[in-house]
């Protein structure tokens, strides 16, 4: 009878898989990288990002969409940005900046990193920055300041009205804006329309009314986002050809309008059956894009797309230990982690958001089946089967043999909705943070980004000191 966790993994997925095998010692490795190493010198609870896998994405993202114009003889170009809301951290932007991408903007702050960037030499005045966004005063003021020193390629998408003439007020020059579509969501979300941007039948009137007699303004991008992401649905095909007419009815009026911005971004991996056909996306993107545009005797324009997730969601780990297991009632085996779920994954706790969930070691052990708590006093702290595949199942627990478990691709995110650095549920503190990359001969090393966070910290944020 084979009942080890690594007979339960072979029999119900194809394994090993790009980025998970095991070593000699049946332990896990991500990405070559062996997992019981890192523990061995940080411990747990720790997060870790593996920064050669951004790059990767980004390389593979150009790739399809580059691919995909040649082969439809496709006449715009590509345009690849990182949707800085994703991840903000200092190390994630500059990898992104190595791979000579563009930056999407969200606030007023973002605009603060890229001038620190460009002060430092990391980023250029050559480069795209697609201001995104409810524009707040300090938010106008910030893109203003750009603008006025030079950086002639922001472009400010309009997502109210208003936004135009406090623009106008601020930029002592003539500049770029875009306009962004208020998508009609998916029949099941709890609203019609996006609470973000300009109205279908608006846009051509605000180009009419506010833009075309403007010489101030220059109009050169459409903004398409789709919340729930690309996907093969007739949803989004019907979404994204709506989005097509308009561009097509506003091109035919407005000269300077040469490119569509696709917002919304790619998948990444969520459980170990994930299956995602990419390139076949970005060929039918470009060539439903092309036929759109010659039908109506209009250029094709640039495509833009804004990868959040996609760039550094599959880059990020969090390991824990199993520090006790609680039996309650016939039934139940609670693995308690020395983390909180909440604080660490909220993700997972606010919107059931599925990750990749491993164990680490003990795969030549027998398994069972268990529920996954936090060590919060909060009944809402706990991982279970809703958000993994029918159930969690892990190498049996041994109290003289510590368990531990990874959760993977949840580089996106977790650290700014989880509050990183700040006060945490029931004061858990945030874990060490670990960044592994390659050096020029392809061996990897870790270095230690942030230790865990400090009662003094915490206490600081709170007042007491």
């Amino acid at each position: 009878m084979k009942n080890k966790y690594s007979d339960l993994v072979n029999q119900t997925f194809y394994f090993p898989q790009d980025e998970f095998k095991l070593d000699d010692r049946q332990e896990l490795e991500f990405h070559n990288i062996p997992l019981m190493e890192l523990v061995g010198q940080y411990g747990t609870p720790l997060k870790f990002t593996y920064l050669p896998k951004i790059t990767e994405n980004i390389q593979k993202a150009r790739t399809w969409f580059n691919v995909a114009i040649a082969k439809a003889d496709y006449q715009g170009k590509y345009y690849y940005c990182y949707c800085t809301k994703s991840n903000h951290f200092q190390y994630v932007i500059e990898k992104v900046l190595e791979s000579n991408v563009h930056i999407e903007t969200s606030s007023a702050f973002d605009i603060n990193i890229i001038e620190t960037l460009f002060e430092q030499g990391k980023i250029g005045k050559d480069k795209y920055i697609v201001c995104n966004g409810f524009k707040r005063e300090q938010y106008i003021e910030n893109i203003a300041n750009l603008i006025n020193n030079g950086w002639n390629n922001v472009i400010s998408v309009i997502d109210n009205i208003d936004e135009l003439d406090d623009l106008e007020a601020a930029i002592d020059v003539p500049f770029t804006c875009g306009i962004r579509i208020a998508a009609e969501e998916e029949p099941k979300f709890e609203f019609y329309t996006s609470r973000l941007g300009i109205g279908y039948k608006d846009i051509l009137p605000l180009y009419r009314d506010r833009i075309k007699k403007n010489k101030n303004i220059n109009l050169k991008m459409l903004h398409f986002f789709i919340n729930t992401g690309i996907y093969d649905t007739a949803y989004y095909w019907n979404e994204l050809h709506k989005c097509l007419k308009v561009y097509c009815d506003l091109k035919k009026e407005c000269p300077t309008l040469d490119t569509l911005n696709i917002g919304g971004g790619f998948p990444i991996k969520n459980s170990m059956t994930f299956e995602y056909d990419y390139e076949y996306m970005a060929t039918e993107i470009v060539s439903q894009i092309k036929q759109v545009c010659t039908e109506n005797d209009i250029p094709e324009p640039d495509i833009f797309t804004e990868f959040g997730s996609f760039t550094v969601g599959e880059s990020g780990g969090a390991i824990f230990s199993v520090m006790a297991q609680k039996p309650q009632n016939d039934r139940e085996k609670w693995n308690m982690i020395d983390s909180s779920f909440m604080t660490t994954l909220p993700d997972a706790w606010a919107i059931n958001k599925k990750f990749i969930m491993l164990p680490v070691n003990r795969w030549d052990e027998e398994y069972e089946r268990v529920l996954l708590g936090g060590i919060t006093c909060d009944s809402d702290d706990y991982y279970n089967s809703e958000q993994h595949v029918n159930a969690i199942y892990l190498p049996k627990y041994d109290p003289n043999d510590t368990l531990y478990i990874g959760f993977f691709h949840t580089g996106a995110y977790q650290e700014s909705i989880g509050g990183y650095g700040g006060i945490q549920h029931c004061l858990t503190p945030s874990p060490k943070h670990v960044i592994i990359d390659r050096d020029e001969n392809g061996e990897y090393y870790f270095k230690l980004f942030s230790k865990e966070q400090s009662y003094k910290s915490m206490l600081k944020t709170l007042g007491y000191m």
